[in-house]
């Protein structure tokens, strides 16, 4: 059923989302800052992301996370904020390129030995973590990488997950280029098969979330 009333421009709702948030951690805040002059700086999570995830990470009582992508650490200050003292990140990157700037930002929110940054392509972590005998382990995995591989993370995920355990996948609308049928470009193909696979996953119960460039949010069954 249409809304009768559709009032603002999705510019002026994110505005005003915005400005009703409340305010991000003071060192979440100056990892921002420091991202705004950076030429790859847009690549940086959303604050609305965050926090949504960051809530539903306390309200869960999430303690173990994994983390596929992490570029400049933002979103993993943001769990390691968000989890018990003896909870742990693993956060999985293929280079220390954008992971070092990350890093004194965790040391000065006092999360670092939360944090366990694991170089090496994320599938191959996430495998050995499984062949290790870690799978049902874990509470939480937010996937923010290579598109292409996302289902790929998304099944290991499955496995490492506890019941109830929970998977955020960002970017689930590429930017809108999801919704248009003609754009048959490998991410945005990939992108598109995997939110067609989770709508109808029995393994999960998911809903994509309307926030930045949409997160679906699954819960294992």
């Amino acid at each position: 059923m249409a809304c009768p009333k559709d009032y603002g421009t999705d510019e002026e709702r994110r505005a005003y989302i915005n400005s009703h948030m409340s305010e991000l951690h003071p060192v979440m805040k100056k990892l921002r800052e420091l991202m705004e002059t950076h030429p790859r700086g847009f690549l940086i999570s959303s604050p609305n992301t965050a926090m949504i995830l960051s809530n539903v990470l306390q309200l869960a009582g999430v303690k173990k996370c994994i983390e596929v992508g992490v570029f400049t650490g933002y979103s993993s200050l943001a769990w390691a904020l968000s989890i018990p003292e003896d909870g742990k990140v693993v956060a999985c990157d293929i280079s220390t390129e954008f992971t070092d700037i990350g890093k004194p930002f965790w040391k000065e929110a006092g999360v670092e030995h939360k944090i366990d940054l694991r170089i090496a392509p994320a599938a191959e972590t996430l495998q050995a973590m499984i062949d290790g005998g870690e799978s049902g382990t874990y509470d939480f995995m937010f996937i923010d990488a290579d598109k292409e591989s996302y289902d790929t993370y998304y099944e290991q995920g499955l496995q490492l997950l506890r019941q109830g355990g929970i998977i955020a996948i960002d970017n689930c609308f590429r930017m809108g280029r999801c919704m248009i049928e003609s754009d048959t470009s490998p991410g945005v193909q990939t992108m598109r098969q995997l939110n067609a696979k989770i709508k109808k996953d029995p393994r999960v119960t998911a809903v994509m979330v309307n926030v930045a460039d949409g997160t679906f949010v699954c819960l294992k069954n």
